[in-house]
């Protein structure tokens, strides 16, 4: 018996030694010839350049160059892996398993056509899990920030099922949806942002650099200044004596405000109710919330995953504290028997419609159908909301820039109009 279980732990052990070598590959570029003496050229993993030149002698190419690919000045990590990165790999997977090809294989393709070396590097690893006899879900567990928890239950339902090829092509289509839905949110919030910082930044440079050239001239007037007017000198001094003061407590505040809404859980949701009752903006992020719920759920349900534990990873992917929180409580509902409808009802944060929808799919047996048919009807209420917020904040933003920046250049002017009607 304790020779056996040595064997084991030498073999664990030997298995382990090779996924780490493996794992440490380097990258070569090559030149060669062909059969028919035509130059060609290529990457190729591997320990050394004396590997790299035998296999490539064994595929019949005369190599002519063999050396290490030059890595990046800042770190050969490469880009950070995207969605969308992972939404792309998981559609190519599931057609060349569609058509047959052996997963092993498909990933062997998809990583060779990589510009991404983190991308790549991570598809190779993942790889040789499963050469290693790993299951795909049990591979992906490595990259827990890429394959999510959502991600890992669909797959290991797909493998469970013998349907991996439609799972996969199911969370790639899952997740162009979602990523859509957050390019919509991240539109609606970009424009006004970025106006709101270009007139902090023309109002900054006006106050620092502008008026006190206008200041000087104001000296020479001998008269006292309209309030206005003073009030801006005297603004301006403070701007360009103390600008590292109010720039530092501006950063100061906004890295606070991040920082204790990560690490404080009643501040998060005061935040997070508070986005919610924000005009149209708050109503964008509640149907986007609703949204991401019922997409999200409609796919773990349709892929097999029992619904307490679909529950489990739709509160993380609904993009909301307040809704986050309302999952969980659902899902506490559903653990002791009662039925959806009435869990999600309780919350009293989802509409009428979306409770007589869950309803009518419990009862029909069409559970997945109906939460499809909520996920598109709200997906098209964001775009139609985020259209109509452009429309209202464009002209809005420009009375607000016209107020701010003509009402400093009046401020600046009334002097030299108050000295025009004394001199006429």
């Amino acid at each position: 018996m304790a020779t056996t279980a040595t064997a084991r732990a030498g073999i664990k052990q030997s298995a382990g030694k090779s996924r780490a070598q493996i794992s440490q590959l380097s990258t070569f570029t090559w030149v060669g010839l062909d059969k028919r003496g035509h130059k060609i050229k290529g990457e190729y993993q591997s320990k050394s350049v004396g590997l790299v030149k035998a296999e490539l002698r064994r595929q019949g190419i005369n190599p002519q160059t063999v050396k290490e690919k030059a890595k990046p000045l800042f770190g050969a990590a490469g880009k950070t892996i995207a969605p969308r990165d992972i939404a792309i790999f998981s559609r190519q997977l599931a057609t060349m398993m569609a058509a047959g090809v052996p997963m092993v294989q498909g990933f062997d393709i998809v990583a060779g056509g990589q510009n991404n070396p983190r991308m790549k590097n991570m598809l190779v690893d993942i790889k040789t899990e499963i050469e290693g006899g790993s299951s795909l879900n049990e591979s992906l567990n490595k990259y827990p920030v890429q394959f999510d928890e959502l991600y890992r239950n669909l797959v290991r339902a797909g493998e469970s099922a013998g349907v991996l090829d439609t799972v996969l092509d199911t969370i790639a289509t899952y997740k162009e949806n979602i990523e859509a839905i957050k390019a919509k949110i991240k539109k609606a919030m970009f424009y006004p942002a970025m106006v709101i910082a270009v007139a902090i930044l023309v109002s900054s440079i006006l106050m620092i650099f502008v008026i006190p050239q206008f200041e000087n001239v104001f000296q020479g007037f001998g008269a006292d200044l309209p309030a206005f007017t003073q009030m801006l000198v005297n603004m301006s001094r403070f701007m360009v004596q103390y600008w590292w003061l109010v720039f530092g407590i501006a950063g100061a505040v906004i890295v606070g405000i991040v920082l204790l809404y990560k690490r404080s859980d009643k501040f998060a949701h005061l935040v997070g109710r508070g986005m919610l009752k924000l005009p149209v903006v708050g109503e964008i992020l509640r149907q986007s919330a609703m949204a991401r719920f019922a997409r999200t759920l409609g796919v773990t349900f349709k892929a097999g995953v029992p619904l307490v534990e679909a529950l489990d990873s739709v509160a993380g992917a609904t993009g909301s504290v307040v809704y986050n929180d309302a999952v969980k409580r659902i899902r506490e509902d559903v653990a002791v028997g009662h039925q959806l409808q009435l869990a999600i009802r309780q919350t009293n944060l989802f509409p009428n419609m979306v409770v007589q929808m869950v309803a009518i799919g419990e009862e029909s047996g069409a559970l997945d159908k109906m939460l499809f048919k909520i996920a598109e009807f709200y997906e098209q209420e964001v775009n139609n909301a985020v259209d109509a917020l452009s429309s209202l904040l464009e002209p809005l933003i420009m009375v607000i820039l016209g107020v701010l920046v003509g009402g400093m250049v009046i401020g600046m002017y009334l002097p030299i109009f108050k000295l025009g009607a004394v001199v006429g």
